[in-house]
């Protein structure tokens, strides 16, 4: 293989392993930075959530299927009541 191909190859490689890394440092980050009042309110523990995120990122598929379930589920939730739209 030639140069540029064996660099496209790594890139491609990094973006790939370093994704679900990004999604759940995303999902903790996000987790972290809500007040408890709005975990309180939306009928979750801040806590609990942001401690199944990080174990679960010790595995690349855990950390996946859990920030994913945080950022398509629960954070809708959160934001919506953030925002003041009590379910």
């Amino acid at each position: 293989m030639g140069l540029i191909s064996d660099l496209v190859l790594t890139i491609g490689v990094v973006a790939v392993v370093s994704l679900p890394l990004a999604l759940s440092v995303m999902a903790l980050l996000d987790a972290a930075r809500r007040p408890a009042w709005v975990w309180a309110l939306a009928g979750r523990r801040q806590v609990v959530w942001m401690a199944v995120i990080l174990f679960a990122t010790l595995t690349v598929v855990g950390g996946l299927i859990v920030a994913s379930i945080y950022l398509l589920r629960i954070r809708p939730q959160l934001v919506a009541v953030e925002s003041g739209r009590l379910e």
